[in-house]
């Protein structure tokens, strides 16, 4: 069986497995790769998107815009979105949010986002790991710092993770969210989000869903 012929299975019995669902078909693809990516379905009961995310998702990577994620592991895991045009950026290890994280005392993760916010136009934010990211990133858009047309926020862990979620989803940001409520996250299932929208971007693959 070739690889492609492997996915293709594997999605289909993912797909029987969720069942019954109130995902719209182009949420119910992420939720899936979401799903393949962890060997979890608990992703089909915890994933919430915004009414506007997938579109604005869509429209991001169409245009080619910039994603910046929180780590090096999600930055290298999207590579349909860096091959539809997209630029992958990950700040966390560059020497300067190095230097001022210590000489602050926060996470590099916090320093990181503050960068990133010196993008315009900024199309997607990844954060796979760092609940700090995630919550520093809701904290610049209320103040208008930093402008993402999408925020994908699934930070992993047990300190903080669940409590950015729920922060991400009763903010009034005025910015498309995609998250999975609770503990579970990481780099690879933001990766697997900004790839599958990556997908989507192509018209035939919206048809084939529909």
């Amino acid at each position: 069986m070739k690889p492609h012929e492997i996915t293709s299975k594997s999605f289909e019995a993912i797909r029987k497995g969720i069942g019954e669902h109130n995902f719209s078909e182009q949420e119910l693809s992420l939720v899936i790769r979401m799903v393949h990516t962890t060997g979890d379905y608990e992703y089909a009961e915890n994933a919430r998107f915004h009414p506007d995310a997938i579109q604005c998702g869509i429209d991001a990577i169409r245009a080619g815009r910039p994603i910046v994620s929180d780590t090096r592991m999600a930055q290298a895991g999207m590579t349909k979105a860096r091959a539809e045009g997209c630029e992958v950026q990950c700040f966390v290890h560059d020497e300067d949010v190095v230097d001022e994280a210590k000489k602050l005392g926060v996470t590099r993760s916090i320093i990181a986002i503050r960068k990133a916010a010196s993008i315009r136009p900024l199309g997607i934010v990844a954060i796979g790991n760092a609940p700090t990211a995630l919550m520093e990133a809701i904290r610049l858009i209320r103040e208008g710092q930093l402008s993402p047309e999408l925020i994908v926020g699934v930070p992993v862990g047990f300190v903080s993770a669940a409590e950015s979620k729920e922060l991400l989803i009763a903010s009034d940001l005025r910015v498309p969210y995609i998250t999975a409520l609770g503990n579970k996250g990481g780099s690879a299932v933001a990766a697997a989000i900004i790839n599958g929208l990556a997908v989507l971007t192509d018209r035939d693959e919206v048809k084939k869903i529909h």
